[in-house]
């Protein structure tokens, strides 16, 4: 049991040290949150410390309500933002927040990203919504970021970033990673005039499409 949890925690650091390698983020921005099936608790980075210098020891255990049940380092801000979404989502075993450049700046103008690409609509159907503005680490963006995501993989911050949710880390980096790609299209397809949004009703068989027939059973 405790070998798993060990592992989970050091997949923790690798992921970290990946969204660095991405540049998904820079310095000890961003963070990330991972359980395993069954747990009580949830695994979060530590505050403010380079993912580089992290060791197993330096990832938290908190509870659903942001107290710390294992570990010696302070969580992470936005802790109470992961516990929240994983409460609110039992389909939901990894929370990964990062600063991406393209993601962020569309965030930062407060635009939700339409239905520009197939992507888009595998991670979250007609759009990727933006979570209404609230300070960092309050419960207030919390709230904003579980009602905004609903059943959704992906939730644009205002002014702040991208979150991400998946069955495990690899998922949840999958969909960072695509929203970061659709707000660089997004984006660059502002200078031939816009992006052109598919329309509801091919969105909706390509819901069903990708629910049916993408991906292995």
């Amino acid at each position: 049991m405790m070998d798993e949890h060990l592992a989970l925690k050091q997949r923790i650091i690798d992921m970290g040290v990946c969204l660095i390698r991405r540049g998904l983020v820079v310095g000890t921005a961003g963070n990330i949150s991972a359980r395993l099936p069954g747990m009580d608790y949830l695994y979060v980075t530590p505050s403010g410390m380079p993912y580089e210098e992290l060791v197993p020891d330096d990832i938290v255990g908190i509870d659903y309500e942001g107290n710390v049940v294992e570990g010696r380092r302070r969580p992470t801000i936005e802790y109470v933002m992961h516990a929240s979404i994983l409460r609110a989502r039992p389909d939901v075993n990894a929370v990964v927040h990062t600063h991406s450049l393209y993601a962020t700046a569309v965030a930062a103008a407060r635009k939700p990203i339409p239905a520009i690409l197939e992507s888009v609509i595998i991670v979250n159907g007609y759009k990727i919504e933006v979570a209404e503005f609230a300070p960092a680490g309050s419960r207030k963006l919390a709230e904003n970021a579980v009602r905004t995501l609903g059943d959704g993989k992906a939730v644009l911050l205002a002014n702040h970033g991208v979150i991400g949710v998946g069955a495990d880390l690899d998922a949840a980096l999958a969909v960072c990673e695509t929203v970061e790609n659709a707000a660089k299209v997004y984006l660059m397809s502002q200078l031939l005039g816009g992006a052109v949004v598919i329309p509801d009703e091919e969105v909706a068989e390509q819901i069903e499409f990708f629910r049916t027939k993408y991906g292995q059973r």
